[in-house]
Parts: structure tokens; sequence; C-alpha cells
């Protein structure tokens, strides 16, 4: 520090006052090197290093079993595509700060390190501050298909809220800490590419300067996603921008070339070879950098232009002035013919013109808002990356990294904080499953993650200026106004002697989950405890999600009535609330039931869903019906059912149409683990500087059949096929997962 006696009385001064101190002494005071830096409010270069377990709640092996038994290995004659062993490619739910500084400083870091590292990460972070993140939904079998919109889930809200909640300084905020620990998870060898638009591309570039550093800057691609876009008074915006950065100056890179067309061909191979009639372009025989003279022909020793050297050596100048191919120009300049059968195609620059956004009509659309082109992937895992390398998207909406990464035989690792595009993703990996095998091509097996033993903290937002102490205070606040909240809305007495259950409705208690987390199956456990020791036997859970997977048989092994119900949306408005519009809903009914065959120690059994409900609800049918206009109709979801609305153009008679006419309608996916029990959910975590193995107490669903509707097939198999079981006692566990990406399972116990 070189402070003169006038600048730090002026220092001393604005301390006393109060005042911050001018922006030059930022610079005197703490020695920043940086030239051009990118400020926002509550900048920090600390990130998140919180080591939470992943826990194991599915794992597909296979794509889909038609058969069991011994015509599942295969045969001599069986020439489908395998699956190879080794790394399982991992699909994980939740905050991908907390799943990057998990795997950054988790035990799966050296698992990653095994395969070589990770060598490559694409990116799409959600860069539209108006963005509609609602989609629509297909419902029903291919004879009565209706479209449904589903809105985000609180959770997903309350994220997008501390995303934008600030504009651009929460969006940078959020980014930064994120490509901090993504630069700390990259091998050395690794790049990263990000996407983004005009709203927040400046921003983005010096992120990634300060992160990765301005010197490890490769590219700035421009992406054309369509031919012309009406944006009012001034020209349209067609493009979107792709930064390429590398960790190091040694980074995986392959040349990428596309066909040219004959017009193009001709155009740029423009001239004729006097004596063999073909096409070719004339091409500088120098390059940068000081080099050696050399010897052309009958022209004898020529020096290549200053600051320049020849490209090619001695012997292959001397084997083209054999062939006719160095020529020279009118000022003695020796140049060389290019023939366009010589070359690869035309070399891709950094302006991507050849492809554009998904059309409604692509075979890969999987009607999710942000999707990209495989296109666009694919020329992205060709360049920075070879087969069998490990490559990620944190922000993989519905998975087309990872389905273009499975077809070009990457290993991979997604993540994503929506419930929906997990399973939109689950269902598109299956489908590459079943193509790469039955193309007769290798696949991996992937499996569904959750992070694990969630911290119950920051259940509210609290403002991130506070110190320390306030913050705390703050935090206490407002998580006891949010149960209030909470509590008043289910109409139940608050109660503070318990450790988790906050309320009492008549004879239940009630325990309330977190706002920004789903419920866990850790959360579970605590209440079971509580429940053994105050001998409590019913429990209302409310929470606005629960963890994927997450099974609450064994209750009844504790003598526990529990029931999980979803908090809905209208709980942020108090009018709904005063009205008493509030209502909450239970977590799905599903049944099912085996069906048992054959005679003897083994028997065939077969799975068969019998029934499926939900008591969701979207929307006020009330406000609905004042909203619509004559001739207008709108689809809601009301009270476990799919409601068209709609009002007569000239009695403006309103009329109600069920949608739902079966209750397999829901359903859009469902699977089959045979033997439940057989497989252990083992977690590894770090104690006092060591890795263990733990056993969570649970297991993990092998997904051994499944079926799903698709786009092309909105058919649904309700019974699986048969597997021979020997003789004994099982269980058989179910998972059905609804049109809104929410998961139930029921487990079976089967006795053969």
């Amino acid at each position: 520090m070189n402070l003169s006696d006038n600048e730090k009385r002026d220092v001393v001064k604005y301390l006393e006052a109060g005042k911050p101190l001018p922006e030059k002494y930022r610079f005197l005071l703490f020695g920043e090197t940086q030239e051009v830096e990118l400020l926002w409010n509550g900048k920090t270069n600390e990130v998140t290093n919180v080591v939470l377990p992943f826990q194991v709640i599915e794992q597909i092996d296979v794509p889909r079993t038609e058969q069991f038994g011994n015509a599942n290995l295969g045969t001599l004659f069986d020439t489908s595509g395998r699956q190879v062993t080794g790394w399982t490619n991992k699909l994980i739910w939740g905050d991908n700060n907390l799943i990057l500084s998990s795997l950054k400083n988790g035990p799966l870091r050296k698992e990653i390190e095994a395969q070589g590292g990770l060598k490559l990460i694409y990116i799409d972070p959600p860069f539209d501050v108006g963005a509609d993140f609602s989609m629509d939904i297909k419902i029903g079998d291919e004879e009565h298909e209706e479209s449904f919109t589903k809105n985000p889930s609180v959770i997903e809200e309350v994220a997008y809220r501390d995303t934008w909640g600030k504009g651009a300084d929460s969006f940078i905020a959020m980014i930064y800490e994120r490509l901090k620990l993504m630069h700390d998870l990259l091998a050395e060898d690794g790049s990263i590419y990000v996407h983004c638009d005009w709203r927040v591309n400046s921003y983005m570039r010096l992120a990634l300067d300060e992160v990765f550093r301005k010197e490890n800057f490769i590219n700035e691609i421009t992406w054309r996603r369509s031919y012309s876009h009406n944006d009012g008074n001034k020209f349209g915006i067609i493009t979107d921008t792709i930064f390429l950065y590398s960790k190091s100056d040694k980074y995986v890179f392959n040349k990428s070339f596309i066909p040219r067309t004959d017009e193009e061909t001709d155009e740029e191979y423009s001239q004729i070879d006097e004596v063999t009639g073909r096409r070719y372009k004339s091409v500088s025989m120098n390059a940068a950098g000081q080099g050696e003279p050399r010897i052309f022909g009958d022209k004898g020793l020529l020096n290549p232009p200053a600051g320049t050297h020849w490209r090619w050596s001695q012997e292959r100048i001397d084997e083209a002035i054999k062939n006719n191919i160095i020529f020279f120009s009118s000022t003695g300049t020796p140049r060389y013919k290019q023939f366009p059968e010589n070359i690869e195609g035309k070399q891709i620059q950094n302006l991507w013109t050849d492809f554009m956004a998904i059309s409604s009509q692509a075979q890969e659309r999987a009607d999710y808002p942000t999707q990209k082109p495989e296109q666009l992937i694919d020329r992205i895992i060709k360049a920075s990356s070879n087969e069998g390398d490990l490559v990620a998207d944190f922000f993989c909406g519905s998975g087309t990294t990872l389905a273009v990464a499975e077809k070009l035989g990457r290993k991979w690792i997604g993540s994503d904080l929506g419930k929906f595009a997990i399973h939109t993703s689950r269902k598109r990996l299956i489908g590459v499953q079943r193509e790469l095998k039955k193309e007769s091509k290798d696949f991996r097996a992937f499996e569904i993650l959750n992070v694990g033993r969630y911290e119950r903290e920051n259940f509210v937002a609290v403002n991130d200026d506070l110190r320390a102490e306030e913050k705390a205070k703050q935090t206490d606040r407002k998580e006891k106004e949010f149960i209030k909240l909470i509590l008043t809305a289910y109409k139940a007495e608050p109660i503070e002697t318990f450790e988790n259950f906050v309320g009492k409705k008549r004879d239940r208690m009630v325990a309330i989950g977190p706002i920004n987390l789903p419920a866990s199956s850790k959360f579970i456990d605590f209440i079971l405890e509580e429940c053994v020791i105050h001998k409590i036997t019913k429990v209302d859970v409310l929470a606005f999600d629960y963890e994927m997977g997450l099974d609450i048989s064994r209750a009844k092994d504790f003598g526990v009535d529990i029931a999980l119900k979803i908090i809905p949306r209208e709980v942020f408005d108090a009018r709904a609330i005063e009205k008493g519009h509030v209502k909450f809903y239970d977590v799905a009914y599903l049944e099912a039931k085996p069906i048992i065959s054959g005679k003897g120690n083994s028997k065939e059994v077969k799975i068969e869903l019998t029934d499926f409900s939900c008591s969701y609800s979207q929307d006020d049918i009330t406000e609905i019906i004042e909203g619509l206009k004559p001739g207008g109709s709108k689809i809601i979801l009301d009270n476990g059912k799919l409601v068209k609305v709609s009002k007569d153009k000239k009695t403006e008679e309103v009329t109600q149409d069920i949608l739902t006419k079966k209750w397999s309608d829901w359903i859009d996916y469902w699977a089959v683990d045979f033997d439940f029990s057989s497989r252990k959910e083992i977690i590894k975590v770090i104690e006092k500087d060591e890795e263990k193995e733990v056993w969570t107490g649970d297991y993990i669903f092998d997904n051994e059949w499944q079926s799903f509707r698709t786009k092309k097939n909105r058919n649904l198999e309700l019974t699986s096929v048969v597997k021979e079981i020997p003789k004994g006692t099982y269980k058989v566990a179910v998972k059905v997962v609804d049109i809104f990406g929410n998961d139930t399972t029921k487990v079976l116990e089967v006795k053969i």
C-alpha cells in the first residue's frame, strides 16, 4: 500500500463521516491488478464448499426387458447392442450450486478423475429475465389427446426469483459462483461452452474472462437460430452467442468440416488447371513466423517475405514443382494449387448458419421451452471431446446434451432443478438406449440421483447485505412467519414444544418442509424418530415438493399413520387465505397388483396397474370463468381433474367438460423393480478426512421394465412382462410418474 499523507487523512475523514470511499481507493488500498473488471452488488470470491452425499434413487441398466430369463442374457446370434460396463452416467436432480460443490469437493471427484477428468461442459442457463417457464404437456392417448399448460413449481419459482430478483446483479452473482465451481471441476485440458443471447452476453464475457482468464478465450460463436424475427422498430434479432473458453492452453479441439455445395465449390475454386482441366484455388505458400529460404526449381533459392516462412519442407516443394502444383505469380512469388477433392470440406468458422432452432415437426422435439437442436450439441461435443470422454451439462433441461453424448459414445453428467426436466430427460435417454440397442450399438447404464441430506436452513431469502448476526435474526424471524402462514392456511394451531412438529390439527400433528427444497427421506426419518419418542401415531407432513422415490411405507413399522400433503401456490395469496380457498392436496394414490402363475418352486409374476389418482389444483375455476371471452375456452386443473371450460359465443353459457376420462390419463410413465430389496443404497461420505461407505437404510429402484408415452406413441401398457421368480418373499416396487413429472412409489410384498 502506497498512500500519501493527504490520502491517508482523506480515508480517515470519509470513514469518520460514515461515507463510502471514492472508487480510486479500492485500487490503492487493495492493489487490484485487473484493467477491466465486472462489478455488482454483493460480489465475492467465496464459493459454496458444502459436500452432500448423492443418493441414487433409480438405476436404468437396460432400456427395457421384453423377456426375462436366459433369453435376456443374449445368445450367439444376438446382435443387439450391449451395456458398457464401468462408468455409470448420472442424471442429478437438485440445485446445481450444491451439486457442483459436492462433485468438486466430495468422493465422486475421484471417480470423475479416474475417467480422465471432465473434458467438456456445455451450459444454457436461464438468461431471459422475462421468460415464461410454463410448458404445454399432453394428456391422454392418441384418440383423445389434449394439451394443458403446466406452471413451474413453487421451488422452481423461488430459484428463478433468486436468479433474477435484483435483475442482472443476481443473475451474475448466480452464474459467477457456478462458473468458478465448474472451472475447478474441469480437467486441465477441458473446455466450456456457455450459451447466451443479447440480454447477458456482455456480462457473461467479462465473468468468463475473470474466471477462466482472458488468455483462455478461444471463440465467440454466433448461431443463427431463425431466418427472421419481427422486433418492432429495430433490426430483427435472430442470433444467439456461445462463448468457448479453455482451462489451459492445452485443450481438446478437433477441426470440423461441412460439405460444400457445387455452387460454393465453383465460386471458391474458380481457376482451371490448363493441363488437367481441374478446378483449383490459388493459395499462399508462406505463413507467419520467420523461416529459412527454400529452392523452387528453376527459380533457385528464394527467401520468404519478411516475418514469414515457407509452409512446406524442401522435399514437399520438390515434389509439388515436379507435379505442376506450385506456380509463380506475375511478381515471381510462389503459390500452390489447392484442389477441392483434396480437402475434407469447408472448415467450420465461428458463424453457424447451417441449422436453426427446432421446428414444431422435428422428430427430436420434446416440447420443452429451451430445447436446443441436436445438431448444435453434436458439433460442440465432436469439436471439444473424444469418444470415451466425460462431458457435462448442469442446466440440462430436456436432456439434449446427454442424449447426443450417449449417441457419440461419451460419458456424461447432467443436472437440473426442475423435476419435469429430469423426467423428460429420463424418457429421452431410455429412448436413446433403445435406439442404440436396436442398431447393435453399445450404450451405458445411467442413474438418477438426489443431492441427499439437504441442510434445513435459509427457508426464505434474507438480505445478503446484512452482517452475519443480523442475517441470523432475519432468517429466524422469516422462518417463523413462513410457518405461521402455512399453519393459518392449513387451519392448524401452532405448537412449540417439539423438534419437528410445529402445529396440530384435531388429532394429527403437523410438520412443515422447507420453502426452497423438497422434503427429503431424512426429514421423514427425523419425524418418525420423534413419533417413537413421544408416542405420536398420526402425522400430516406439508411440503411444496417431495424427494423423488420417497417411500413412506416404513412408517407402518413404527405404528404411525403419516399423510403427505402438497402446499398449494395459493398460500402466498392473502385474499385466497381470507376466503378459505386454499386447499392442501394429498400426494398421489397408486394401486397395483401382482399376477402370479405357474406351478412348482419357480413361478411367473407380472404387475398390473389398477388405479391412480391425485388431487392437484392449479387454477381458480371462478376466476377463469370470469376472465373468459365469449367463444373462448381454457383447460384448467381443478381438484384432480383436467377440465375444459368453454363460454358460448352467443349465449355466454359456460360448459365444463372433464378431459381425464380414465385414471390412466394421469400417468405418463411407470416402471417395475421385481426385487426392490436386492440393491442397497450405499453412499460415500467423508468423516474426519476419511472416505466411508454407508448404507442409508434405503434401496435403489432398479428399473427392470418400463412403459411410457412418447410424442409418437401416446398409448400406455398397464401390465408388465412376466418374470420367473424362485420360491421366496419379495418386495416388488412400482413407480409411477404423472403427467406433471411427480413420481409415486408403492412397494408390494409378493410371496412365491
